[in-house]
């Protein structure tokens, strides 16, 4: 089997592609030419594309030619809209409706494919849905699933993020990926965790014994198990999930589910590379 990733070496145009496509600050594009504030926009986020730990509003600026008021209105812009997204006082990142947007595209990745016999296999071994999550800088996103076959089942969403303190997936990204844990935690329901000494001891919880789950947590009659996939490079590159009516992915069924979820992981993990 040939060796895949999740990651792969960002793809960028050529320095002067966009450079030519953006006239100076206070021009305009003569007909026929590239709107200059898309322009600008793309070329945003090819340079945040090649730099993962993020860059700040002056080096963005002085990478594109433009001055910083400029590159900071387009960047409040592509906040608004999920294409980039910043922790308070950060640099700025690419954000996760990338993902989303890319489904196409994510049908086409590695991970996918590796992972898509393996969520069927779940499926067919607990009668549960099966679902495939990356992680962002904050939270991860659903990018495949396989539906339970049953009357009464869990149907995930492609491009639907996770909430980090309130899902099983989003349990694993504070665990073991980059994301930090918010300030303030939103209750949805009389389940969720709202306390943050107790999320930081759930979380403690996940990194010792190398899963998660959440019962009732963001859905009153969701409940959810979570394994993290790790890389060639021991980053975590994918999170394997379990889903199911609250009434019958019980605690007592959780427990007799879990090693198959553990085990799909693992072969996915080695898949990969990891």
């Amino acid at each position: 089997m040939r060796e895949a990733s999740l990651t792969r070496s960002p793809v960028r145009a050529p320095e002067s592609h966009y450079r030519r496509a953006m006239p100076r600050d206070g021009e305009s594009s003569p007909p026929g030419r590239p709107v200059a504030s898309v322009a600008r926009a793309l070329a945003l986020l090819d340079e945040l594309g090649a730099a993962p730990d993020g860059l700040g509003v002056n080096e963005l600026a002085r990478r594109i030619g433009v001055n910083a008021s400029t590159a900071s209105r387009l960047l409040a812009t592509l906040q608004a809209g999920r294409m980039v997204e910043r922790a308070p006082g950060g640099p700025y990142r690419l954000g996760l409706r990338l993902v989303a947007l890319a489904d196409g595209v994510l049908a086409r990745l590695d991970v996918r494919d590796l992972a898509r016999p393996r969520l069927r296999a779940l499926v067919d071994a607990t009668g549960e849905t099966a679902t495939l999550s990356v992680p962002g800088a904050a939270e991860a996103v659903t990018v495949d699933f396989v539906a339970a076959e049953s009357s009464v089942m869990s149907v995930a969403r492609l491009g639907r993020p996770s909430v980090g303190h309130a899902t099983a997936a989003g349990k694993v990204v504070l665990a073991f990926g980059a994301a930090a844990a918010p300030a303030e935690l939103t209750r949805f329901t009389d389940r969720t965790i709202a306390d943050v000494r107790a999320l930081a001891a759930e979380i403690e919880r996940v990194r010792t014994r190398g899963w998660a789950e959440a019962a009732g947590e963001r859905e009153p009659d969701l409940n959810a198990l979570a394994v993290p996939v790790f890389g060639r490079s021991g980053e975590l590159a994918a999170v394997l999930g379990l889903q199911g009516p609250a009434a019958r992915l019980t605690d007592a069924r959780r427990a007799e589910v879990l090693p198959a979820v553990l085990d799909a992981a693992a072969e996915l993990q080695r898949a990969l590379g990891g």
